[in-house]
């Protein structure tokens, strides 16, 4: 069970213009700076490397609107099959990653934020081994046995201090022809990284999960950002107190217990919120006509990755039924999620904190 203390408007002011200081000295909260060690197919530290379009490094960087890396299949197959083991594709050569060719991004939109760092684009990641109408699904640093999706998977990013800092939450959704990616870089008392990068709602989609300004293709931008609520956190206020209730996906499952007879189970209910509690809004942004490596990977003897081929699935990412919420990352991309009993309900978890921990967000 989640749970937050009553905490004043004065401390948590307090805790925010406190949280805002740390890109100066680089000492940053608990939990956003990740401590384990890099996957034994990565690089041991960010850097520009030669091309490699057939590297299996797991490492992403996320830097600016041409500087950041995306997961992917090795070879062409849907991104259900494939969470675990899925490689690193980056806009420039670095990491010892694949090198996304030019014209595969159609549009991206990079948002910065005091909590987070987040990327939205579209393209045709067909040339990136994801079949043609595969609806995708998450990546994030749990997985289903904890040790990542892909395994060995990291994340870096230097926009908070100009290092290329290991983080510990991110999330990234991705299908056939768009993605969205979180990296949570900041946290206090009230709002953890674990929770800004929720990444059990991998059913819903990327306007639920990461919600922000969502552009068609053609639009390449670096923006501000206000922040959002964490994924799934709707604030309601009674008597002068704030709580929460939060959302969890509606999912079953089957466990044998200890007398080795199969136990159906059944995890949240059938009521869907309509989306996110809010949008967060998008100020100073710069513009630019497109973005490009200019490396002519056919004149280095290099094809296209992907073929072109459809998903041997296309009605989404995964099955509503699933053996556990914590053990799948299979979902869908699409800005628009879904509906009806695929998803899950409202569910109270005690979340509740004084008026002020809102006084952040506003």
């Amino acid at each position: 069970m989640l749970s937050v203390s009553l905490k004043s408007r004065a401390s948590l002011l307090l805790l925010a213009s406190a949280s805002c200081v740390h890109a100066a000295s680089s000492v940053f909260p608990a939990g956003v700076i990740a401590t384990g060690t890099q996957g034994v197919t990565n690089p041991p530290v960010s850097t520009g490397t030669p091309i490699n379009q057939t590297s299996m490094a797991r490492l992403l960087s996320v830097n600016s609107i041409d500087d950041f890396c995306l997961f992917a299949p090795p070879t062409l197959a849907n991104i259900s099959d494939t969470e675990t083991f899925e490689v690193a594709w980056c806009t420039k050569p670095r990491n010892n990653a694949r090198v996304i060719p030019d014209g595969t991004i159609t549009g991206v939109s990079f948002l910065k934020t005091p909590f987070y760092v987040q990327l939205m684009g579209t393209g045709d990641f067909t040339k990136l081994n994801i079949p043609q109408g595969d609806f995708g699904g998450e990546l994030d640093p749990h997985g289903a046995y904890g040790a990542g999706n892909p395994v060995g998977g990291n994340v870096t990013t230097n926009v908070v201090d100009g290092e290329d800092e290991p983080i510990a939450e991110w999330m990234l959704y991705i299908d056939f022809n768009q993605f969205c990616i979180r990296l949570c870089t900041n946290a206090n008392s009230t709002y953890s990284a674990a929770f800004m990068c929720w990444h059990e709602l991998d059913e819903m989609g990327c306007e639920f999960v990461m919600p922000g300004t969502y552009n068609p293709p053609g639009t390449f931008e670096t923006c501000d950002a206000d922040v959002a609520y964490p994924p799934g956190w709707y604030p309601s206020v009674v008597n002068g107190v704030t709580s929460f209730s939060t959302f969890a996906q509606y999912f079953t499952g089957v466990y044998t217990g200890n007398d080795g007879q199969p136990t159906p189970y059944t995890v949240g209910d059938t009521v869907t919120p309509s989306g996110p509690y809010s949008t967060p809004s998008s100020s100073n942004c710069v513009t630019t006509s497109t973005i490009a490596n200019n490396i002519a990977l056919a004149s280095l003897g290099i094809t296209a990755s992907g073929s072109g081929a459809s998903a041997s699935r296309t009605s989404g990412g995964a099955s509503p039924t699933k053996s556990s919420g914590a053990l799948s990352d299979h979902g869908r991309a699409g800005w628009g999620g879904g509906s009806g009993a695929e998803y899950a309900g409202i569910v109270l978890v005690g979340l509740v904190a004084g008026l002020a921990a809102v006084g952040l967000f506003h």
